[in-house]
């Protein structure tokens, strides 16, 4: 009895077979119309998206390196234009510089000039005062001079003299 239930159990009928048979061919025919088509089309639709989704990734970091190199483009434009601005504001402060040191030379040699032709001039007053009070001096004497030897009338008489000799010198 156990071999037969043994028996029965690994060998198995012919109807079992066809039975099976049949409801394997059935599920499969039933899965293939309800089951097979939906997951199929489900795992197009994913397959599909997942594409998009990697186009559309695709897409997105092209146009983050567009983006990175425009602003690497406008970065760089940025530095240059501030190195020109630089480089104009020093060529400004270097001219100003330059035209107010040659303002201020000019303005010096005009100053000097001016007071030299004072100095010239305050130097020309002084020695023609000097001369003016020379003469002054020289009269005053000459006439106290004067006074002290034409006092007496024969001294008159002797300075007439030697006068009238050098003029017949001459």
């Amino acid at each position: 009895m156990n071999l037969f239930i043994l028996n029965a159990l690994v060998t198995p009928g012919i109807g079992l077979i066809v039975w099976t048979t049949l409801v394997f061919i059935l599920l499969i025919v039933l899965l293939g119309k309800f089951a097979w088509k939906p997951i199929l089309k489900a795992l197009k639709e994913r397959e599909e998206s997942i594409d998009t989704a990697l186009k559309g990734a695709e897409k997105a970091k092209a146009e983050m390196a567009e983006l990175k190199a425009g602003n690497e483009r406008i970065l760089n434009e940025a530095r240059a234009e501030r190195d020109a601005l630089l480089k104009e504001a020093r060529d400004t402060k270097e001219s100003i510089l330059a035209e107010a040191k040659t303002k201020a030379t000019k303005e010096a040699e005009r100053i000097m000039q001016t007071a030299r032709e004072q100095i010239i001039n305050e130097k020309n007053a002084a020695i023609t005062d000097l001369k003016n009070q020379v003469a002054t001096l020289s009269i005053d004497i000459a006439e106290k001079i004067l006074k002290s030897e034409l006092s007496n009338d024969e001294k008159q008489k002797t300075l007439v003299g030697s006068l009238i000799k050098d003029v017949n010198l001459n």
